[in-house]
Protein backbone atom coordinates (compact mmCIF):
# COMPACT_ATOMS: atom_id res chain seq x y z
CA UNK A 1 0.00 0.00 0.00
CA UNK A 2 2.79 2.43 0.88
CA UNK A 3 4.73 1.69 -2.30
CA UNK A 4 1.67 2.23 -4.49
CA UNK A 5 -0.15 5.12 -2.80
CA UNK A 6 1.39 6.35 0.46
CA UNK A 7 4.78 7.25 -0.94
CA UNK A 8 3.33 9.47 -3.68
CA UNK A 9 1.03 11.18 -1.18
CA UNK A 10 4.01 11.99 1.06
CA UNK A 11 5.99 13.24 -1.94
CA UNK A 12 3.25 15.72 -2.83
CA UNK A 13 2.74 16.82 0.78
CA UNK A 14 6.46 17.26 1.54
CA UNK A 15 7.46 18.91 -1.77
CA UNK A 16 4.55 21.35 -1.81
CA UNK A 17 5.08 22.28 1.84
CA UNK A 18 8.83 22.71 1.31
CA UNK A 19 8.34 24.89 -1.79
CA UNK A 20 5.99 27.19 0.14
CA UNK A 21 8.18 27.42 3.25
CA UNK A 22 11.47 27.71 1.36
CA UNK A 23 10.26 30.10 -1.36
CA UNK A 24 12.23 33.07 0.12
CA UNK A 25 15.38 30.92 0.20
CA UNK A 26 14.78 29.69 -3.36
CA UNK A 27 14.47 33.28 -4.56
CA UNK A 28 17.58 34.38 -2.65
CA UNK A 29 19.62 31.50 -4.07
CA UNK A 30 18.40 32.23 -7.59
CA UNK A 31 19.59 35.85 -7.23
CA UNK A 32 22.94 34.80 -5.73
CA UNK A 33 23.63 32.30 -8.50
CA UNK A 34 22.80 34.93 -11.14
CA UNK A 35 25.21 37.36 -9.47
CA UNK A 36 28.01 34.87 -8.79
CA UNK A 37 27.81 32.63 -11.87
CA UNK A 38 25.70 34.53 -14.37
CA UNK A 39 22.70 33.43 -16.39
CA UNK A 40 20.98 31.04 -16.38
CA UNK A 41 20.70 30.41 -12.65
CA UNK A 42 19.46 26.86 -13.20
CA UNK A 43 21.35 23.92 -14.59
CA UNK A 44 18.99 21.83 -16.72
CA UNK A 45 19.71 18.35 -18.03
CA UNK A 46 17.77 15.33 -19.25
CA UNK A 47 17.88 12.40 -16.84
CA UNK A 48 16.22 8.96 -16.86
CA UNK A 49 13.43 8.45 -14.36
CA UNK A 50 11.16 5.54 -13.49
CA UNK A 51 11.33 2.80 -16.15
CA UNK A 52 14.00 4.84 -17.90
CA UNK A 53 11.54 7.56 -18.95
CA UNK A 54 13.44 10.78 -19.66
CA UNK A 55 12.61 13.97 -17.77
CA UNK A 56 14.28 17.36 -17.36
CA UNK A 57 16.08 17.84 -14.06
CA UNK A 58 16.74 21.34 -12.69
CA UNK A 59 19.38 22.35 -10.14
CA UNK A 60 21.03 25.60 -9.15
CA UNK A 61 24.24 26.04 -11.09
CA UNK A 62 27.42 25.42 -9.12
CA UNK A 63 29.92 25.64 -12.00
CA UNK A 64 30.95 28.20 -14.57
CA UNK A 65 30.84 27.56 -18.32
CA UNK A 66 34.61 27.89 -18.59
CA UNK A 67 36.04 26.38 -21.78
CA UNK A 68 39.48 25.78 -23.26
CA UNK A 69 40.80 27.33 -26.48
CA UNK A 70 39.06 24.64 -28.54
CA UNK A 71 35.69 25.36 -26.97
CA UNK A 72 35.57 22.24 -24.75
CA UNK A 73 34.32 22.55 -21.18
CA UNK A 74 37.09 22.63 -18.61
CA UNK A 75 37.28 19.82 -15.99
CA UNK A 76 34.78 20.04 -13.11
CA UNK A 77 37.43 21.02 -10.56
CA UNK A 78 38.35 24.07 -12.65
CA UNK A 79 34.75 25.18 -13.17
CA UNK A 80 33.56 24.59 -9.60
CA UNK A 81 33.82 27.93 -7.82
CA UNK A 82 34.14 28.45 -4.03
CA UNK A 83 30.50 29.61 -4.05
CA UNK A 84 29.55 26.51 -6.01
CA UNK A 85 31.37 24.28 -3.54
CA UNK A 86 29.33 25.79 -0.70
CA UNK A 87 26.11 25.18 -2.61
CA UNK A 88 27.06 21.55 -3.20
CA UNK A 89 28.36 20.92 0.33
CA UNK A 90 25.06 22.10 1.81
CA UNK A 91 23.00 20.40 -0.96
CA UNK A 92 21.19 23.71 -1.55
CA UNK A 93 21.84 23.30 -5.27
CA UNK A 94 19.35 20.41 -5.23
CA UNK A 95 16.36 22.45 -3.99
CA UNK A 96 14.80 23.09 -7.46
CA UNK A 97 14.26 19.34 -7.68
CA UNK A 98 11.34 19.86 -5.30
CA UNK A 99 9.34 20.92 -8.36
CA UNK A 100 10.22 17.65 -10.11
CA UNK A 101 8.97 15.78 -7.04
CA UNK A 102 5.70 17.71 -7.03
CA UNK A 103 5.27 17.03 -10.75
CA UNK A 104 5.84 13.30 -10.27
CA UNK A 105 9.12 12.88 -12.14
CA UNK A 106 10.98 12.29 -8.86
CA UNK A 107 10.42 11.23 -5.28
CA UNK A 108 11.84 12.60 -2.05
CA UNK A 109 13.58 9.26 -1.46
CA UNK A 110 14.96 7.03 -4.21
CA UNK A 111 18.06 6.30 -6.31
CA UNK A 112 19.63 9.51 -7.59
CA UNK A 113 18.83 10.31 -11.26
CA UNK A 114 22.03 9.84 -13.26
CA UNK A 115 23.04 10.57 -16.85
CA UNK A 116 21.12 9.27 -19.84
CA UNK A 117 24.35 7.98 -21.38
CA UNK A 118 24.72 5.50 -18.51
CA UNK A 119 21.52 3.60 -19.43
CA UNK A 120 23.15 1.08 -21.82
CA UNK A 121 26.05 0.52 -19.37
CA UNK A 122 24.02 -0.99 -16.52
CA UNK A 123 23.99 -4.74 -16.05
CA UNK A 124 20.68 -6.51 -15.49
CA UNK A 125 20.80 -6.09 -11.72
CA UNK A 126 21.83 -2.44 -11.78
CA UNK A 127 19.03 -1.65 -14.21
CA UNK A 128 16.49 -2.34 -11.44
CA UNK A 129 17.38 1.04 -9.92
CA UNK A 130 14.90 2.43 -12.45
CA UNK A 131 11.99 0.36 -11.11
CA UNK A 132 11.07 3.31 -8.87
CA UNK A 133 11.11 7.09 -9.21
CA UNK A 134 14.55 8.65 -8.71
CA UNK A 135 14.99 10.59 -5.50
CA UNK A 136 16.33 13.79 -4.03
CA UNK A 137 18.28 11.53 -1.69
CA UNK A 138 18.66 7.80 -1.29
CA UNK A 139 20.30 4.90 0.50
CA UNK A 140 23.61 5.47 -1.30
CA UNK A 141 23.63 9.14 -0.24
CA UNK A 142 23.62 8.25 3.47
CA UNK A 143 26.25 5.55 2.98
CA UNK A 144 29.06 7.49 1.37
CA UNK A 145 27.51 9.49 -1.48
CA UNK A 146 30.36 10.30 -3.92
CA UNK A 147 33.05 8.76 -1.70
CA UNK A 148 32.03 5.19 -2.61
CA UNK A 149 32.39 3.31 -5.90
CA UNK A 150 29.73 3.24 -8.59
CA UNK A 151 29.21 -0.47 -7.99
CA UNK A 152 28.57 0.11 -4.29
CA UNK A 153 26.15 2.92 -5.12
CA UNK A 154 24.18 0.64 -7.41
CA UNK A 155 24.12 -2.09 -4.75
CA UNK A 156 22.50 0.39 -2.36
CA UNK A 157 20.07 1.54 -5.08
CA UNK A 158 18.89 -1.99 -5.84
CA UNK A 159 18.72 -2.81 -2.13
CA UNK A 160 16.43 0.19 -1.69
CA UNK A 161 14.15 -0.88 -4.56
CA UNK A 162 13.82 -4.39 -3.13
CA UNK A 163 13.15 -3.25 0.44
CA UNK A 164 11.18 -0.03 -0.14
CA UNK A 165 9.04 0.77 2.89
CA UNK A 166 7.91 3.71 5.01
CA UNK A 167 10.40 2.72 7.72
CA UNK A 168 13.31 2.66 5.27
CA UNK A 169 12.32 6.03 3.81
CA UNK A 170 12.24 7.57 7.28
CA UNK A 171 15.67 6.12 8.08
CA UNK A 172 17.08 7.60 4.86
CA UNK A 173 15.39 10.96 5.50
CA UNK A 174 16.94 11.24 8.97
CA UNK A 175 20.27 9.94 7.71
CA UNK A 176 20.28 12.58 5.00
CA UNK A 177 19.89 15.36 7.56
CA UNK A 178 22.91 14.00 9.43
CA UNK A 179 24.98 13.64 6.23
CA UNK A 180 24.17 17.18 5.09
CA UNK A 181 25.04 18.67 8.47
CA UNK A 182 28.34 16.76 8.50
CA UNK A 183 28.90 17.45 4.77
CA UNK A 184 29.93 13.85 4.15
CA UNK A 185 30.89 12.27 0.81
CA UNK A 186 30.51 15.40 -1.32
CA UNK A 187 33.34 14.46 -3.67
CA UNK A 188 35.20 11.32 -4.64
CA UNK A 189 38.89 10.97 -3.81
CA UNK A 190 39.99 11.74 -7.38
CA UNK A 191 37.37 14.16 -8.72
CA UNK A 192 35.63 17.38 -7.70
CA UNK A 193 32.30 15.61 -8.10
CA UNK A 194 32.36 11.96 -9.24
CA UNK A 195 34.21 10.09 -11.97
CA UNK A 196 32.13 9.09 -15.00
CA UNK A 197 30.60 5.62 -14.91
CA UNK A 198 32.04 3.45 -17.68
CA UNK A 199 30.44 0.12 -16.81
CA UNK A 200 31.16 -2.51 -14.18
CA UNK A 201 34.58 -4.13 -14.79
CA UNK A 202 34.33 -7.72 -16.01
CA UNK A 203 30.59 -7.46 -16.77
CA UNK A 204 28.98 -6.56 -20.01
CA UNK A 205 25.77 -4.54 -20.04
CA UNK A 206 22.74 -6.75 -19.49
CA UNK A 207 24.68 -9.41 -17.56
CA UNK A 208 24.05 -10.48 -13.99
CA UNK A 209 27.02 -10.22 -11.64
CA UNK A 210 28.82 -13.50 -11.06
Amino acid sequence: MYRKFGKRFLDIFISLGAIIVLSPLLLALWILVRVKLGSPALFTQERPGRDGKIFRLHKFRSMTDGRDQEGNLLPDQERLTPFGRKLRSTSLDELPELFSILKGDMSVIGPRPLLVKYLPLYNETQRHRHDVRPGLTGLAQINGRNAITWEKKFEYDVEYVRNLSFGLDMRIFLGTIRAVLKREGISSESDATMEAFTGTPGQGAGQEPG
